[in-house]
């Protein structure tokens, strides 16, 4: 089976070591969602955006382990996607993202880059 991460799975970054047993197929950017930050990971919805992600081959041990991490009361849920690399599962935010930061990049690692630029906008001269 197939996995989609966004953000804190990605390589090299926080939740990675989640995917040591994991074998990476390719990058794919995702049309058709939008990227909010959390702080320490991203919630992921549909939406008019794209997002920058990784597709992985995984195992049933690797995937129940994911459901475990993702299961935060009822945070996220599990979609089969097509992808090129075939049907994966994306982990999609269920809880309301109104007054979330927007990562307008859709790319997790580029969160900070955007939240510099913003901050250098609203500095007064």
């Amino acid at each position: 089976m197939k996995v989609i991460v966004y953000g804190s799975l990605r390589r090299k970054q926080g939740n990675s070591r989640w995917m040591t047993a994991a074998q990476l197929l390719g990058k794919y950017d995702l049309e058709g969602y939008e990227m909010y930050n959390l702080g320490y990971y991203p919630a992921v919805i549909p939406g008019k955006g794209l997002i920058h992600c990784e597709v992985y081959r995984i195992d049933s041990a690797t995937l129940t382990e994911l459901d475990e991490l993702k299961n935060s009361p009822g945070a996220y849920r599990r979609k089969l996607l097509k992808t090129p690399f075939g049907r994966a599962w994306i982990y999609l935010y269920c809880l309301n993202v109104v007054g979330l930061p927007r990562i307008r990049s859709g790319d997790w690692l580029k969160r900070n880059e955007e939240v510099s630029q913003i901050v250098k906008k609203d500095t007064p001269p």
